[in-house]
């Protein structure tokens, strides 16, 4: 069986566990398939690798010692220059209020242990993809129009945060109520309290907003 360069050629990965059979799995099957790969054994170790490198993807584990997958989201989502990278989480728990908390943590995709690989692989394309639309779009957005201007002192909260970046996908309401199990009125009303703090007209607005301003 030959060496599968073409699919993840020049993508970089970070994947995180503390559980060194799955990271030889998961890295060699990756690798296999033309990713480039690098590993860390928890979220503080996590952290210093991104001071030093920005990676295209990260792989996480939820449940680690010293720093658990929950709060290096948070880290990273925080921080401008990797707030943009696509996250998927693998946990061994697979409840549908542990999903939730996944995805309202900041991850882009949360996948349940044990998993097919070829599922892993397929969930790595479909989020780099969407991270390159996004920044085709950032840049054809910053070359046509002049950025979008609201008050410097703007806060949004984690859940608008949220939703402002599945906005900025192109998402409707009703698949982003779909994509977090909360209901469409529920979404309307976080739309609605961010374009009232930031003086915007519509979702679209919003959108541009968030994209030049490095929150999706």
């Amino acid at each position: 069986m030959s060496k599968d360069t073409g699919v993840g050629e020049h993508k970089r990965l970070l994947l995180i566990d503390d559980d060194p059979n799955l990271i030889l799995l998961v890295k060699d099957y990756l690798e296999f398939r033309g990713y480039e790969v690098i590993t860390a054994e928890n979220g503080q170790e996590a952290l210093e690798v991104l001071d030093q490198d920005t990676p295209d993807m990260i792989i996480c584990d939820v449940m680690m010692p010293q720093m658990d997958g929950y709060s290096l989201v948070e880290h990273v989502r925080k921080n401008p220059r990797t707030s943009w990278i696509p996250v998927l989480f693998l946990s061994a728990k697979g409840q549908s209020q542990d999903r939730v908390k996944g995805l309202n943590t900041g991850a882009d995709v949360y996948m349940v242990k044990p998993f097919e690989p070829e599922e892993l692989v397929a969930q790595v394309e479909s989020s780099l993809k969407q991270a390159s639309r996004l920044i085709q779009r950032q840049e054809k957005s910053s070359d046509s129009a002049p950025r979008i201007q609201v008050p410097f002192d703007v806060e949004l909260t984690p859940t608008e945060l949220r939703v402002v970046q599945y906005v900025a996908r192109g998402m409707a309401n009703r698949e982003i109520a779909e994509e977090l199990n909360v209901s469409q009125r529920t979404i309307e009303s976080h739309v609605s309290n961010m374009l009232g703090k930031t003086g915007l007209h519509n979702r679209t607005e919003l959108a541009r907003w968030a994209i030049e301003n490095s929150m999706a």
